[in-house]
């Protein structure tokens, strides 16, 4: 398999990929190992942890070139995510104790009553390249926390990130047997789906996320699914600084060069500053610096994915035949390297794709919308339910609006950002379960109710 920089279009390196048997093997190493490791107790599985928090510091400069190198991140974003990473591995840290603990519910009556927390066993994480520092973290830290043996494929864009985790897992302290990476396409996945685990965490495409979960029914197993967003942001016309919220919404939309799940990917203005706003997007979008991802002057990137730039060029030029001026960019760059330009469509409606199906790249509508009620109506029409953000600066007229969104995360005057503290979760097409919180801590133990009488 080949590692390829997006930037550059350069081999950086030939690796051999997993075969089912390969696979198979893995799975029989971590069998065997998870039993101890779940006998291990609790603070000596966060002591571990602790270690790889401290590695992931020391070793960063390493790991945010590497990142960079693979995805195309820019460097100082690379850097970004390693420093994210540690934050929501913290709070993991400071609070897997607490949700994993006994929980008495009756200790004085004849028969007294707790739950118990066990490890749900062998899990499988089939992870993404565009945060696989973040997403990675989000299951393996509190899979290993709460006692389970994981299998970790990381996406075929991000191996050498990958190889990074385990080799510092294993300097901390995380046995070999606990943790196996399979390296592969998506045979290597199917290859996990065949085996007999106990769990299925995945973060990547609708498409992928719907097999998943047809595959592995029948297993009755633990199955959650990350998957994408056509998340909207809402510009209220009694916001005071537009040129503000314009540059928080480009921000929301281009980060990462606009492969985020939770990127805004559609913008609705209110009529009455709408072109205030989208002469103030326009300005600050043709700001943007695109070019060398370890040029610390970089803003955008390379998208990651060759086969991005054909969709990213199709839907703009969709926009274009439905109305839409695109006031910004359009096109991919000429030369080497996998570059789109930053592009802003105007005018924008729900005809077209770039509206309605999720583009993953630095590409943004923005529809004119006359009140809050056409503005709901929609930021509702999409299939997919992760995230949407209202500006405004009155908190009881945005959460008006953010009620009737059925999405697992809204914004009040922010956007594309996720807390170690709160559930993210995904509804709709968007996904199935919930990471982080204590709701991802728990999410990888089952419970058992003990009835103890005498």
């Amino acid at each position: 398999m080949r590692i390829i920089n997006p930037a550059t279009e350069e081999v950086i390196q030939e690796i051999a990929e997993d075969t089912p048997e390969t696979i198979t093997e893995k799975y029989e190493l971590v069998k065997k190992g998870q039993k101890d490791w779940a006998a291990v107790p609790l603070e000596k599985r966060i002591n571990a942890i602790e270690k790889f928090y401290s590695l992931l510091d020391e070793r960063k400069d390493e790991l945010a070139a590497t990142l960079t190198r693979e995805v195309g991140k820019p460097l100082q974003q690379s850097y970004n995510e390693i420093n994210g990473a540690r934050k929501r591995i913290e709070y993991f840290i400071r609070n897997s104790a607490r949700w994993l603990a006994d929980e008495w519910i009756t200790e004085e009556d004849a028969t007294r009553e707790k739950i118990v927390y066990e490890p749900l066993g062998i899990i499988a994480n089939i992870s993404a390249w565009n945060y696989p520092y973040l997403v990675g973290v989000n299951v393996v830290i509190p899979a290993l926390i709460g006692g389970n043996g994981v299998l970790y494929k990381p996406s075929e864009f991000s191996t050498l990130t990958g190889l990074h985790i385990q080799r510092l897992l294993y300097l901390a302290g995380i046995p070999e047997d606990v943790f196996e990476i399979v390296i592969g396409k998506g045979a290597a996945g199917k290859a996990l789906l065949d085996l007999p685990l106990n769990g299925y965490f995945f973060t990547g495409s609708y498409n992928t996320g719907k097999y998943i979960a047809e595959q592995t029914a029948r297993k009755m197993v633990s199955v959650q699914l990350e998957l994408g967003g056509k998340d909207p942001l809402y510009v209220m016309d009694d916001i005071d600084d537009v040129n503000a919220v314009a540059a928080a919404a480009l921000e929301g939309a281009v980060y990462n060069t606009g492969q985020s799940c939770c990127a805004v990917e559609r913008i609705y203005v209110q009529e009455k500053i709408y072109d205030h706003f989208v002469d103030a997007f326009t300005a600050q979008a043709k700001k943007l610096v695109m070019g060398n991802p370890t040029d610390k002057t970089t803003e955008i990137g390379p998208v990651s994915r060759k086969e991005q730039l054909a969709l990213l060029e199709a839907q703009v030029e969709d926009a274009r035949k439905q109305g839409g001026r695109v006031l910004v960019g359009g096109h991919r760059r000429e030369g080497k390297g996998y570059f789109f330009e930053p592009t802003v469509v105007a005018d924008a409606n729900h005809n077209m794709k770039l509206m309605m199906e999720e583009s993953f790249g630095p590409v943004i509508g923005i529809q004119k919308v006359k009140d809050d009620n056409e503005a709901v109506e929609m930021m509702k029409d999409t299939p997919y339910g992760l995230t949407a953000a209202v500006y405004s600066k009155n908190q009881a007229r945005a959460e008006a609006v953010m009620k009737q969104m059925n999405t697992g995360t809204v914004y009040w005057n922010c956007c594309d950002r996720v807390s170690a503290a709160l559930p993210w979760s995904g509804r709709k097409n968007s996904g199935l379960g919930a990471t982080l919180s204590y709701i991802g801590i728990r999410a990888f133990v089952q419970p058992k109710a003990y009835h103890l009488r005498g």
